[in-house]
């Protein structure tokens, strides 16, 4: 598996940037995916949405539908693009230290 390196952190990854494990996450972590997804600034809307999945997946061990997180966050779809412009299940998810996901998210 290929690694990045950011801030002094070595991360394991898949071939679509994915984390090799959500126990890996961290604030470095975080702001390599932000650069990548080309996301200027973290905002609070942002880390609310980082902070939904994970303890959705914590809980439940995948990623939210779509709609559940645009329901849980009181986001409506097209303001999720807008911060995550990949995507809820790629930037978000990615961003959050969750594994790629396989349905719909």
């Amino acid at each position: 598996m290929p690694e990045v390196e950011y801030g002094g952190e070595t991360f394991t990854v898949d071939e679509d940037g994915f984390i090799d494990s959500y126990d890996n996450w961290s604030d470095n972590w975080v702001n390599h995916v932000k650069e990548v997804e080309g996301i200027e600034e973290l905002t609070d809307e942002h880390r609310l949405v980082v902070k939904i999945l994970q303890e959705y997946y914590e809980k439940n061990g995948i990623a939210p539908m779509v709609r559940v997180l645009a329901k849980v966050t009181g986001f409506k779809l097209k303001h999720i693009y807008e911060l995550f412009p990949s995507g809820p299940g790629k930037g978000a998810c990615k961003m959050a230290g969750l594994p790629k996901p396989t349905g719909c998210v």
